[in-house]
């Protein structure tokens, strides 16, 4: 059996000595870059490997670029084989922070056509919850030989979001907090605002209180209720910088409403020229 979307923790500790199932540390922190390494060196779940948001997951920064642009993909791809990564491995992702940091890189390995891959339900804390302990060992990491399948289709760049909503062809959905969203405030970025006609869906909706996510029944009914009519295919997702929207493609995947897209650069990068239109709501 393969996890495409979510894994518990039952689940994974019962593989845990696969060797078949690689499982990535993808703990970050946007206050502190150096915390999620920090927290893997002191403790992490066993065979896992670290992966950095910053150094791992996105490119460079530029002038012309959001906060986290998309990764060299063949760069990507040579740190998935030194993490042992092949196309038969089932990856498992896990963060502490409700999954928005593991849901990246299940996103960058699907654009890599490798769709094993989960993430971990309720992340570190709902492991150790269930008693299953850390390590601080390093894993013993053999080499993968991983074929990458990429599919360019999955994300939009910014010319083609603004034609699309031009157009009315694609129903936009912003996955930062309603304040944010409102522009009543803005902690990160230098420009406060939603683009504009783009709904709202705080990517923290997906879960319950106790950190899990929602049932996927509960999840199809409540994004059905907010794309109206629109296809799943004709969604796309985006946040501050391209990595919590991907928290809505996994819930949406997971709800089986399959084919959504991502808008990697997200309001960080929209804000970079001033053409763009912006809005912000009362």
């Amino acid at each position: 059996m393969t996890y495409r979307t979510l894994i518990n923790a039952t689940t994974l500790n019962k593989h845990i000595n696969n060797p078949n199932w690689i499982i990535i540390d993808c703990r970050f922190s946007l206050a502190n870059s150096d915390a999620g390494s920090f927290a893997y060196r002191h403790g992490h779940i066993p065979n896992a490997r670290y992966a950095h948001l910053n150094d791992d997951l996105s490119s460079v920064v530029t002038d012309y670029t959001g906060r986290h642009p998309l990764p060299d993909f063949n760069l990507l791809t040579k740190k998935l084989e030194a993490w042992g990564i092949d196309n038969h491995s089932q990856v498992i992702c896990y963060d502490d922070s409700n999954g928005c940091f593991a849901a990246r890189l299940w996103w960058l390995l699907r654009c890599l056509g490798h769709n094993d891959v989960a993430v971990l339900d309720g992340g570190i804390q709902h492991w150790q919850k269930n008693g299953y302990l850390l390590t601080t060992t390093l894993p013993k990491q053999q080499p993968g030989a991983f074929r990458p399948y990429l599919n360019t289709t999955n994300w939009l760049h910014a010319l083609k979001v603004q034609n699309s909503m031009a157009r009315k062809s694609i129903c936009l959905i912003d996955a930062r907090t309603p304040e944010r969203y409102r522009g009543e405030q803005e902690p990160i970025d230098p420009i406060a605002g939603h683009i504009p006609n783009a709904l709202n869906r705080p990517f923290q909706l997906n879960l319950e209180d106790t950190g899990l996510f929602l049932s996927a029944e509960s999840l199809q009914d409540q994004f059905k209720k907010l794309i109206g009519n629109n296809s799943s295919e004709k969604v796309v997702h985006y946040c501050g910088s391209g990595v919590t929207a991907c928290h809505n493609l996994l819930s949406m995947e997971h709800a089986g409403l399959k084919g959504s897209k991502l808008y990697a650069g997200s309001w960080s990068e929209w804000i970079k020229d001033k053409n763009r239109r912006i809005s912000i709501t009362s």
